[in-house]
């Protein structure tokens, strides 16, 4: 096993954390998925409640 600088993989952590441009983009859409899905189940399950008054 040879030793490896932390410098050395210090960099090779930065320019792995570069490549990786979808991580932001796909928590956001997430997130707005999981928003809508719920306001549309409100949406839709209201006009099921019946007022018996």
């Amino acid at each position: 096993m040879t030793h490896t600088p932390h410098t050395d993989l210090l960099a090779a952590a930065a320019t792995a954390a570069e490549q990786q441009g979808a991580g932001n983009l796909l928590r956001v859409v997430l997130i707005v998925m999981v928003v809508g899905c719920v306001l549309t189940a409100w949406f839709l399950l209201r006009g099921y409640s019946r007022k018996d008054d």
